[in-house]
């Protein structure tokens, strides 16, 4: 009896710790990690939600770029931060495709993380020079069959979305591409502006300001349905290519075994953000679809994908040491 009293009063001792750390949550800065360099989507998705949350928390949230392996570095760094909510990752959907693409992570993304929330669905966009003579994607198709393997598509990193749409691309298309990776939209864009890669298929909000510039030109997007931000711009399914729906989700994570009552605050925190209309209409303007759920459906939306992409990445035959 005496022990079973004693075990009753440890686990109430915890839980009031528990209760408390998160009542005096936060009482310094809070990091949140971008792995991909500064201009991307991810980075503007977490400089417009960290702008609110800082004045929210009462902390400052400060974005840290940390670049690299198709956006695992900064994953793994998150992964082995200390679980006490003050190290956050700009996760995205490339996490779930990199569990089948590397055969080796120091990490497991469904088991190293605690979902907070989804920040936004970007759709991804196919791109090509303005400068280029190709009008759609037809023509684009027929301009690769004339020089195999001559036209190269840029990606945020092996292992990314963009690599996979693009490989699954030509595949559907029968053309051979050259494969180019970079560590983020910021140079891709460069090198795509600058006619040193000649296409790529990034989310819409790194290039939507050089579409509408007429510097670019959007040919299709990936998703199953238009983007209200490019309502002109067929999907590839309208373009004449079946099995496309694609598009990038960010969201929020923290390291596995942060407690409850914190990722219950931040996600309370940032839902209300995200739900808020001048953050809705930060969204429409950059082509973002803003979420905002819950822990437990943004874990039930990496399961899935994880599965998806375990297919898309074995029938592309993509794989990374």
């Amino acid at each position: 009896m005496n022990a079973i009293r004693s075990t009753l009063a440890a686990a109430a001792l915890g839980l009031a710790a528990l209760g408390a750390q998160a009542q005096a949550f936060p009482n310094k800065p809070i990091t949140l990690v971008v792995p991909f360099p500064p201009g991307g989507s991810s980075d503007v998705l977490a400089r417009a939600l960290t702008d609110k949350l800082s004045q929210s928390l009462g902390q400052p949230v400060v974005v840290e770029s940390r670049p690299g392996a198709g956006a695992t570095l900064g994953a793994a760094y998150v992964a082995s931060a200390k679980p006490d909510g003050y190290t956050l990752l700009m996760g995205a959907v490339h996490h779930a495709i990199a569990t089948s693409v590397y055969r080796k992570l120091p990490y497991d993304f469904d088991k190293s993380f605690a979902p907070i929330t989804t920040v936004a669905l970007v759709p991804n966009v196919l791109v090509i020079s303005a400068k280029s003579p190709v009008t759609d994607v037809k023509g684009l198709v027929a301009q690769a069959k004339a020089a195999p393997e001559k036209l190269s598509f840029g990606s945020n990193g092996n292992g990314t979305l963009q690599h996979l749409i693009g490989t699954q691309f030509a595949a559907s298309t029968g053309i051979e591409l050259l494969h180019v990776p970079y560590k983020g939209s910021a140079p891709l864009t460069t090198d795509l502006l600058g006619g040193q890669v000649n296409m790529s298929f990034d989310t819409i909000t790194p290039v939507v300001p050089f579409i509408k510039a007429g510097k670019l030109r959007a040919l299709a997007v990936t998703t199953a349905k238009r983007s209200g931000t490019l309502p002109d711009v067929p999907t590839l399914e309208e373009a004449g290519l079946k099995g496309f729906d694609q598009g990038t989700w960010f969201g929020i994570l923290a390291p596995a075994g942060t407690p409850r009552d914190i990722v219950a605050r931040l996600n309370s925190e940032m839902v209300r953000i995200i739900h808020s209309p001048d953050f809705q209409k930060r969204m429409e303007d950059i082509g973002a679809e803003p979420m905002g759920d819950t822990p437990e459906q943004m874990s039930a939306q990496i399961k899935s994908d994880t599965a998806r992409y375990a297919r898309l990445v074995k029938d592309a035959n993509v794989a990374i040491e």
